[in-house]
């Protein structure tokens, strides 16, 4: 077995899901859960197929980001995976609906950051162990980073008072 690490290419302004499914058909239902979830949202996503013909598959509604899902998920390589890239939305907004898709298993984050995928690959294939999402810690919030905190979350409208 060797260890790989894959950095995640994003486009600018963009967030991020990646995630684990069982089915071919999993591209076009995750489509429709994020299509039916917010009106205007633009999106890509990537589906890695891990039987027959191995490809990926695309879909989405912006041709940037369904090009840049299916670039990122080929370099992903891992059978059964997805990776969706979402503009004018949030992750948020579509991760329950992404989750209620029957065939999806597991998302592995969920993220504006920049992130690196780490992969196991075998002779048989690829697999994700897991993601680093971001940066590492810097140190313990203050009291006055808890006022920041709140107030930006009331300033984006996730929070009312």
């Amino acid at each position: 077995m060797e260890l790989k690490v894959v950095k995640v290419e994003t486009p600018k302004d963009t967030q991020l899901i990646l995630g684990t499914s069982h089915f071919i058909k999993s591209v076009e239902d995750i489509y429709e859960s994020i299509a039916g979830s917010v009106p205007n949202v633009k999106f890509g996503i990537g589906f890695c197929e891990s039987s027959g013909p191995c490809l990926v598959r695309g879909e989405g509604n912006d041709p940037e980001l369904k090009e840049y899902a299916k670039k990122n998920a080929f370099a992903i390589g891992s059978g059964h995976s997805f990776i969706i890239f979402l503009k004018d939305a949030y992750p948020i907004n579509v991760l329950n609906a992404i989750k209620m898709v029957p065939e999806v298993c597991t998302i592995h984050c969920a993220t504006a950051n920049p992130v690196e995928v780490i992969i196991a690959e075998t002779e048989q294939g690829r697999g994700i162990l897991g993601v680093v999402d971001g940066l590492r810690s810097k140190g313990i919030e203050t009291q006055s980073d808890v006022e920041e905190r709140k107030r930006f979350l009331r300033k984006i409208g996730y929070k009312l008072s």
